[in-house]
């Protein structure tokens, strides 16, 4: 005979006035109880109801009896919210209150109730949340309206809301737990569903899923907020512009990504010329203009001697308060670990205000501006670079007495007179290289132009180290010298140009200009040229007075600017400017003259990058980069991807492990792999079909604007 199956009852509910209840000792949620009471009172109010009743037992007296109390053991936040709405007499005290009534002689212990009600609460999925949102708005609700409702900020609902740009179909992956929150998320920064999708399916594919390489993917074609173009043109003009922006709610963007990337640099380019016809008013001959130029743009140029203009005696006195209120800072904070933060700030407003003046405008010889140029760019911060008075070698032929701001009137060296022109503008940039696309998938020679590159790295960090080493400096003259005395048929195979001659940099390679190498080289300059009098008749004495060792450092400074580590494609029959020989000869004495100094081009702070040498070399030669630095365990991660990830991937794989390419090395010799004892067997996920790769061995483009 079967077994009966019992019949399940449930509780009855009924209203009991609040005074008749009380808490129960057996609610389990001891840590924290008022947590966020005051808003839950304020949600009860708003809608003038509990959305869930209370769960009570009747009390009993010694003899079993119910004495007319209940005791509440869950929902013991609900009543002490009400509690909260009776002390403020907004709810009487002896007001109805729905709630369930347990049996007080049920098994079920009155604790198991209690952790019942807060084990078994699931919380709402966020998409359930978005989409709740999404409902209340439509009905009429504003992001306001429903942040008050639920105790958040508005901020917070437009982030849930700001889903609705995301592609339904990548939100029904994230609600089977195909991808995490912060992933989708990071798919809001580009509403193109399109997009959105196609970049999933690379990352899904690939395993390189993380959120902020989302993030770059869905905005490599546009220019950050933070971006010195972006900076100086201000975001107001660009989007006065109709210029659209990328956001991300999410995550702090740092002011977002400008799309309208032909936009913007026409922005730039009318702003720049725009100072610059300012700045013609004041006679120049000419001015060039660009968001930035190349390292040495200077050179073979002569440098005028201006004055800087005369201080009013309110910026003298504005300075010595200044100075005062610093001194004052740091004397009364010497002794503190740590400045307080309003003080740190304080110090750096000074810093910049002494800065201001120091900086302030230079006053020229009207006959040296009317033969003078200018320089105007960008600097990194997105201010406006303005470099006034240089003089190439043409015009200082010319004798000009010109009439200030409006030209002059020039006669050559024959006395013959030339009409006054108009200041010459010339808007320039950095040219653009389209790289060939690899006709096959070998590990073909490195580039001739990125050969040049390398060794204009190596060439600045040399002409750094060479500095350093005043006696080895002497003895690599001295082997210029013997060997133009006593050695008139021998040819030249010295890589330092005696003369001074300063080799050009026919190529800028990306980062060269702010390569630690071209700083150090800068700042020694301009200490030693404070040092040096300005007339040159005055020179020799000066020489004269210095000590053996300080002209020592002197002559390895100047000679570092001669040396000469570029490697030169020649013209295969040697007919060109070069010959083949002859640039071998020198790259083979830059290697000895590399070797005395002990020069380290990782120590240089060179370190490959997709913009420097990995996203213009062939996939075989990224692959033996990294296998040379981390093993083939590491290189076979990475072996079926495209060009672009797999570029990107080795720039990461290769950070921190000191690998150089050939012509950086300081020998032949690639350094032992790094074996990653993490790369282990190869993931599923990464064990493609290397056929989807073919055709993608392209050149990656310089620079990206993603992260």
């Amino acid at each position: 005979m079967a077994k009966a199956v019992k019949k399940i009852v449930f509780s009855r509910s009924r209203d009991i006035p609040f005074d008749k209840l009380v808490l129960s000792g057996s609610n389990v949620r001891r840590i924290r109880p008022d947590l966020n009471v005051e808003e839950l009172a304020e949600d009860i109010a708003r809608r003038e109801d509990l959305v869930q009743g209370l769960n009570v037992r009747a009390v009993l007296d010694a003899d079993g009896n119910e004495t007319g109390m209940f005791e509440v053991p869950a929902g013991g936040r609900r009543y002490r919210a009400i509690e909260r709405l009776v002390k403020a007499k907004r709810f009487p005290k002896n007001g109805l209150v729905p709630c369930i009534v347990r049996d007080p002689f049920t098994k079920i212990l009155a604790e198991d109730d209690s952790l019942a009600e807060n084990v078994h609460r699931l919380a709402l999925h966020p998409l359930d949340q978005f989409r709740a949102f999404s409902d209340m708005r439509a009905k009429g609700m504003t992001d306001e309206e429903i942040a008050v409702a639920y105790f958040t900020t508005a901020q917070v609902v437009k982030q849930r809301l700001r889903l609705a740009s995301i592609s339904p179909k990548l939100c029904e992956v994230y609600a089977e737990d195909g991808m995490t929150l912060e992933q989708l998320m990071a798919f809001s920064v580009n509403g193109d569903h399109a997009r959105q999708e196609q970049v999933w399916d690379n990352v899904s594919r690939s395993g390189y899923d993380a959120p902020y390489q989302i993030r770059r993917m869905l905005t490599e074609n546009t220019v950050r907020a933070s971006d010195r173009r972006a900076r100086f043109v201000g975001i107001g003009s660009y989007e006065q512009a109709g210029g659209p922006i990328l956001r991300d709610l999410f995550e702090n963007d740092d002011g977002g990504w400008l799309q309208d990337v032909p936009l913007l640099d026409r922005l730039v380019t009318e702003k720049l010329k725009t100072e610059a016809e300012v700045i013609a008013a004041e006679g120049w001959k000419w001015i060039s203009v660009a968001v930035d130029f190349p390292y040495g743009h200077t050179n073979g140029l002569r440098e005028l001697d201006g004055a800087p203009a005369d201080l009013t005696i309110e910026d003298q006195t504005t300075i010595d308060a200044l100075n005062a209120e610093r001194q004052k800072l740091e004397a009364e904070y010497q002794d503190a670990d740590e400045l307080p933060d309003e003080v740190d700030q304080r110090l750096g407003e000074i810093e910049a205000a002494l800065l201001t003046f120091e900086g302030r405008s230079m006053i020229y010889d009207p006959a040296d501006v009317a033969r003078a140029g200018v320089f105007i760019s960008i600097d990194s911060e997105g201010r406006l670079s303005v470099d006034r008075g240089y003089v190439r070698s043409e015009d200082d032929l010319l004798v000009v007495e010109p009439e200030v701001g409006k030209g002059g009137q020039a006669f050559d060296a024959n006395g013959t007179a030339s009409p006054a022109q108009p200041t010459a503008i010339t808007v320039g940039g950095a040219s653009t290289e389209v790289a060939e696309e690899d006709e096959d998938d070998i590990a073909k020679p490195l580039p001739d132009r990125l050969v040049t590159e390398l060794t204009a790295h190596r060439t600045l960090a040399l002409r750094n180290a060479l500095a350093e080493h005043p006696s080895i400096a002497f003895q690599a003259v001295l082997h210029n010298f013997v060997l133009a005395t006593f050695y008139r048929f021998a040819s030249s195979g010295s890589c330092l140009q005696i003369g001074v001659h300063i080799p050009p940099f026919p190529a800028q390679a990306p980062g060269l200009k702010e390569s630690a190498s071209a700083k150090a080289v800068d700042t020694r300059h301009e200490a030693w040229k404070a040092r040096l009098p300005n007339d040159e008749k005055e020179l020799w004495d000066t020489l004269s007075a210095l000590d053996g060792a300080t002209q020592a450092s002197l002559f390895a400074h100047c000679a570092s600017f001669a040396v000469n580590a570029l490697y030169e494609p020649a013209n295969r029959y040697n007919q060109g400017r070069v010959s083949a020989q002859g640039v071998a000869c020198r790259l083979d004495a830059a290697g000895v003259l590399a070797r005395s100094v002990g020069l380290d081009m990782v120590q240089a702070g060179w370190k490959p990058t997709v913009d420097n040498y990995l996203g213009r070399v062939t996939k075989p030669r990224i692959l033996e980069a990294v296998r040379e630095a981390k093993g083939e365990a590491s290189a076979q991660l990475i072996d079926h991807l495209k060009k672009t990830d797999m570029a990107r991937e080795a720039e990461r794989l290769l950070d921190g492990t000191g690998w150089l390419p050939e012509p950086l090395r300081l020998d032949d010799l690639a350094p032992a792999p790094q074996q990653d004892s993490e790369a282990g067997p190869l993931p599923e996920f990464l064990a493609g079909d290397e056929d989807s790769t073919d055709g993608e061995d392209e050149i990656l483009p310089h620079g990206f604007a993603a992260e």
